[in-house]
């Protein structure tokens, strides 16, 4: 019972110490030099897709042939898989750009 309360006390001093002893790390991230491509309903798709996504990414989707329904199923599997909170009535038109633009 000793060695318990000798050892629970020699960890909680070694953790108090080394947070006290460690550094902040500071550091900056670059600056955002990626941009959505011009087209019609831009900031509709800037509004729903730009918070999880750079352009980048979405640039580097593998080329496809049925570019409409490819982009249909991605934003369909956003909102129904991962929650995007997109409205139904942004959901043609983030297709639309997407299958126009990339």
């Amino acid at each position: 019972m000793q060695r318990t309360v000798l050892l629970a006390a020699t960890l909680a001093v070694v953790t108090v110490v080394g947070s006290a002893l460690a550094a902040p790390v500071d550091y900056k991230t670059p600056d955002e030099v990626a941009a959505f491509k011009p087209g019609p309903n831009l900031e509709v798709v800037q509004g729903n897709c730009a918070a999880c996504h750079s352009s980048d990414y979405i640039a580097t989707q593998p080329p496809m042939k049925d570019k409409k329904a490819f982009w249909q199923a991605e934003v369909t599997k956003m909102i129904k898989v991962y929650g995007a909170p997109i409205d139904d009535a942004d959901v043609g038109k983030i297709v639309d750009y997407l299958a126009a633009t990339y």
